[in-house]
């Protein structure tokens, strides 16, 4: 803002008449550097799904070595991996994956931040699909929703399912001098 309209802005008590700054208010209003957008309704802030997808590379590369990928693997089919961004009638499924013992499917959902009830019907959505176009008659499904932080809302939703757990995870990030 310049000096000028800072100081129209700020006269107290006083009319003051900022028409002949109109075009730097338009300017100051339309101020929009790097906005991401998108068109899916399901994404409340589009930069979500940015960090959601940093969150969804990093699971994968490290797959292995977390918790997850001791009982389970990302899902394959004729030995190529597919399980990430698995598509399905309703949308893409962040992770799919299989356990060792081929007798659970496990539905991976991601969010970035904190986790609200809005995400259980999401993955019951993609565990209905795979319960019905991907599982064996002998095959479980079970889902794990991943966030940084739950609320109270998803904890009482979550404690009527016996089928979904969630998971938090916690980023650390440290600078040394050395």
């Amino acid at each position: 803002m310049s000096k000028l309209l800072l100081s129209s802005m700020t006269a107290q008590n006083t009319l003051v008449d900022i028409s002949k700054h109109a075009s730097e208010l338009e300017s100051l209003l339309d101020y929009n550097v790097n906005k991401i957008t998108t068109n899916d309704p399901n994404i409340e802030e589009p930069s979500e799904f940015a960090v959601e997808e940093h969150l969804e590379d990093f699971l994968i590369k490290n797959w292995k070595s977390t918790s997850l990928g001791k009982n389970y693997d990302i899902f394959e089919e004729d030995g190529e991996i597919v399980g990430r961004q698995y598509q399905t009638d309703t949308g893409p499924m962040d992770i799919l994956a299989i356990s060792k013992d081929k007798k659970t499917l496990l539905v991976v959902e991601l969010k970035k931040g904190r986790v609200s009830d809005n995400v259980v019907g999401q993955i019951q959505r993609y565990m209905g699909y795979v319960k019905y176009d991907l599982a064996e008659k002998h095959q479980n499904v079970k889902g794990v929703i991943i966030g940084s932080d739950d609320d109270n809302k998803i904890k009482r939703a979550l404690s009527v399912t016996n089928n979904i757990e969630f998971y938090q995870y916690e980023l650390k990030f440290k600078l040394s001098k050395k």
